[in-house]
């Protein structure tokens, strides 16, 4: 398998090849690396690049997956945060000079949780400063080009991991989504990104735009990656007055099911189809007409 193979890999496929010792953590970090290296002058994906520490953390995936000690779908995968979530020993600018060096003591739960779920973290994505604004242009760190046309903007204020996991720098990535910051980059990059429910995901040390607004959320390739991350990164922390405690469901296992019987979808008919182009209205009734045969109520 060449490094553009395993670049073009899902979480899940790099998960079972991993799993069956066909592909080492190690080898899909070094060719996640190499991607970085060969793009990102270009597309201004990353902030920080925590190339050792990746390696380490590989390294020891690889060893502890040859033991027999296999954590799940997340193990020895190479995911990447949007560069407001807190890292220890690592720098975290939230996109600003004003925190440029900025290097907190602790980790973010959602870092935290990914790196129980035994992620390999690769870096800092480059966002929006302070996440205020939807088109990704930073001053300070490069604007992030738009992997399919580097003319256009890529998104924001996600704007690193939507162009990171299109190109396959990461497999994966987190984002924080207050009015659009996940949705945005994923749509104009083409990958998935899912808004959770308020709550669902711990804020707790996640550099905040509205402590109201504020929502954590995976960004991948697939739905189905996008689920093993909220898997791993959701459920109730006591150090977030706002975390939901509702149980969390195995979303993967949802998706096996894909059907809609018991869903409700409202499609606005006033202003939601003017002025739109024809390749975007196209694909947007197409998307109606495929919850409809799931079985949706439209």
């Amino acid at each position: 398998m060449t490094p553009a193979d395993v670049n073009r890999l899902s979480i899940a496929e790099a998960a079972d090849l991993i799993r069956r010792k066909k592909l080492s953590p190690v080898e899909l970090t070094e060719a996640c690396l190499q991607r970085i290296g060969s793009l990102d002058a270009r597309l201004h994906a990353f902030i920080t690049v925590t190339r050792q520490e990746a390696l380490a953390t590989a390294q020891q995936a690889t060893s502890a997956i040859a033991r027999g000690n296999y954590k799940g779908p997340l193990h020895g995968i190479p995911l990447a945060l949007k560069d407001l979530f807190d890292t220890a020993s690592v720098r975290t600018t939230a996109g600003s000079r004003i925190t440029a060096d900025r290097v907190p003591e602790e980790d973010a739960e959602a870092t935290a949780r990914l790196k129980a779920a035994g992620a390999v973290l690769l870096g800092k994505l480059n966002m929006h400063e302070f996440a205020y604004g939807g088109t990704g242009v930073n001053p300070h760190y490069g604007a992030t080009a738009n992997p399919w046309d580097p003319t256009r903007i890529s998104g924001g204020s996600s704007s690193g991991s939507g162009a990171a996991v299109a190109t396959g720098m990461a497999l994966g990535a987190l984002g924080t989504d207050t009015g659009g910051s996940v949705r945005i980059p994923s749509a104009l990059c083409g990958i998935t990104g899912l808004k959770p429910t308020y709550g669902r995901v711990s804020r707790r040390g996640v550099v905040p735009l509205s402590w109201a607004l504020d929502h954590v959320g995976p960004m991948a390739r697939t739905a189905a990656d996008a689920a093993l991350i909220l898997k791993a990164i959701a459920g109730h922390d006591p150090g977030d007055e706002t975390s939901s405690e509702e149980p969390v469901p195995d979303y993967a296992k949802m998706l096996e099911d894909p059907r809609l019987k018991s869903l409700r979808v409202g499609v606005p008919r006033e202003y939601f189809f003017d002025d739109v182009g024809a390749e975007v209205l196209a694909a947007v009734r197409s998307a109606i007409s495929t919850l409809g045969e799931l079985g949706a109520q439209v």
